[in-house]
């Protein structure tokens, strides 16, 4: 079922929406026998104002400590109680892979995004992603989600990630110090906040593609400004990527 949101009720006292209105707790308590469900989370959202804000200033934070808690419990070390770009997108890119569409970010590739069950996020990696001078950052990224037999493309990677605190990060500073563009139309999935294109700001580490299991010049990522990062890249072969894992 397609529900389209609402945006009526502010859930005010003259508001008919609150006549028999469930409270915060109770909706809680329901979600949590409920798992955090995404898919319920998201259709809620779309009943009215009251219930998109609920969604996204508790269930989609609960969700996301569920999911993983570990990770959550690093990106809100630095002090802050919430993240960078709200807790939906954060929600949103922990189970979906992006994609993409032709006229899109990467090169006229289709690929129709799409929910991951389950995805594996590391903070090892995202080292792996940074350049030297930028590795006290904390950047956690995500196993590549396979699309195999792409055609001329042949075996793309997507993969996601997100920074701590990125406001702050040396990988900002160092973009905004080299006079990086942002995209000029496309926007982050995750949050639509403008994009940095990491390959033309020449900030991608040879080790990203030893990480990815990718051949080194088939790599590319963006990172908004909220500090979730996108990318695609071509797979090697298994055989060949066991090499360059034991390379890296």
């Amino acid at each position: 079922m397609i529900l389209t949101k609402q945006y009526r009720c502010i859930h005010s006292a003259s508001c008919s929406c609150t006549k028999g209105h469930l409270s915060e707790d109770v909706v809680f308590l329901v979600f949590q026998q409920l798992n955090w469900n995404p898919k319920l989370i998201a259709t809620l959202s779309c009943v009215c104002k009251w219930f998109d804000d609920l969604a996204k200033r508790i269930l989609w934070k609960e969700f996301c400590r569920t999911r993983a808690p570990k990770m959550m419990i690093d990106l809100q070390s630095s002090g802050s109680h919430s993240v960078d770009g709200n807790w939906r997108a954060l929600g949103k890119l922990l189970i979906y892979c992006s994609g993409c569409t032709k006229d899109g970010l990467f090169n006229g590739i289709h690929i129709p995004g799409h929910f991951v069950y389950r995805t594996r996020f590391s903070r090892t990696s995202g080292k792996s992603f940074l350049l030297p001078q930028c590795r006290t950052d904390v950047l956690y990224v995500s196993d590549p989600c396979e699309h195999l037999g792409q055609g001329e493309d042949g075996d793309v990677g997507f993969f996601r990630g997100v920074f701590k605190s990125f406001s702050i990060s040396k990988v900002r500073k160092m973009l905004i110090h080299r006079g990086a563009q942002l995209h000029p139309t496309e926007v982050c999935p995750y949050c639509k906040a403008k994009l940095w294109n990491m390959l033309q700001a020449n900030m991608i580490p040879q080790s990203a593609s030893c990480r990815l299991g990718s051949y080194e010049d088939c790599v590319e990522y963006y990172v908004c400004l909220n500090g979730h990062m996108l990318g695609i890249c071509t797979l090697l072969p298994l055989s060949d990527s066991e090499e360059a894992s034991e390379l890296e």
